[in-house]
């Protein structure tokens, strides 16, 4: 059975790690050190994690594309935060021998919560009256109202259909669209199946939903901002590249579309000179879609069983090719 020498957590951001698992029940021949900051390029986290043989990586935060693997000579397990994680060259892995565990998922919730927080904040201006009123005003904004308005929910799978319910219940008119869209699974939660330029054109607010793949890469850009209203809204807690960025800043500064509510960018963290942080008309999250408590407790308590089933020889929830 292999021994386990050197244990790293990355991008543990909060510092809680230690906190949503029993890091003790590793052996005794185990030491374990945390990293609470980006580690930067390919070649700061060769530099960073070569004495490693077993690192935990949180969701895609850092990237393990096969220069990097092969630049780990120690490294014999790599355990990723949920079930599947594309930033990981998995076949790489495998041809080094190196053994990539995953964890249960975060489930749906957390991003579906997340969602209509930031669709109240955007419709609402709840941020811009937030920090207003800590100056000293008073009601600067008229809020949009969602009784009534029509929701796009574009990808219906358990998050969207999440978010497409709470939609439901506050009497907004919901409507979908996805390539592959489950029109009868759509007809018995209640939303309405319609043709992706239907949506955009006729949507108040538009949310997406759709996992990252090279067919959902740019699936939204210029020409489907395009569609949209003056004063429609744009949601999108999925990922960033499914988002043509250059295309959305530019409609939110010529004011084609109302605003934008965003979780997620095609760089993450957000650099400090990104246009982001002062684009017009948006309301913008750190990527908290997943960052919950209880689901911290899921990732890093299954990535503690993760390597002490690898150390006891009978590798758990093996990720392959």
């Amino acid at each position: 059975m292999p021994d386990i020498h050197r244990v790293a957590i990355l991008d543990d951001y909060q510092k809680v790690a230690r906190r949503h698992a029993d890091w003790n029940a590793l052996p005794d021949s185990a030491r374990l050190t945390v990293f609470t900051e980006p580690l930067g390029s390919p070649e700061s986290v060769i530099t960073a994690l070569e004495p490693f043989d077993v690192v935990v990586a949180m969701r895609e935060r850092t990237a393990f594309p096969a220069e990097v693997i092969d630049g780990l000579p120690n490294l014999r397990l790599l355990v990723t935060t949920g079930p599947a994680n594309a930033a990981i060259d998995v076949a790489a892995a495998t041809r080094r021998g190196v053994v990539v565990s995953g964890t249960r998922g975060a489930g749906a919730a957390p991003t579906a919560e997340l969602t209509w927080g930031l669709i109240h904040a955007l419709a609402r201006s709840l941020p811009a009256e937030e920090r207003g009123m800590r100056r000293g005003a008073w009601q600067r904004t008229i809020g949009r109202d969602l009784y009534g308005a029509r929701l796009g929910v574009v990808g219906l799978g358990d998050v969207g259909t999440r978010v497409a319910r709470v939609g439901l219940a506050l009497g907004m008119d919901v409507v979908a669209w996805s390539a592959h869209l489950d029109t009868e699974h759509a007809r018995a939660v209640g939303v309405t199946p319609v043709r992706k330029q239907e949506l955009l054109a006729t949507s108040d607010v538009v949310t997406v939903h759709l996992k990252l793949s090279a067919r959902t890469t740019g699936l939204l850009g210029r020409d489907e901002l395009a569609l949209m209203r003056p004063d429609s809204l744009l949601i999108n807690t999925s990922r960033g590249p499914v988002l043509d960025e250059d295309a959305l800043l530019a409609a939110l500064r010529a004011g084609t579309i109302g605003g934008a509510a965003l979780d997620v960018y095609s760089t993450e963290p957000l650099p400090a000179d990104s246009p982001w942080r002062s684009a017009p008309r948006t309301v913008l999250a750190p990527h908290l879609g997943y960052v919950t408590a209880g689901t911290y407790d899921v990732f890093y308590t299954d990535a503690l069983e993760d390597i002490l089933a690898y150390g006891a020889g009978e590798p758990i929830r093996v990720i392959t090719p």
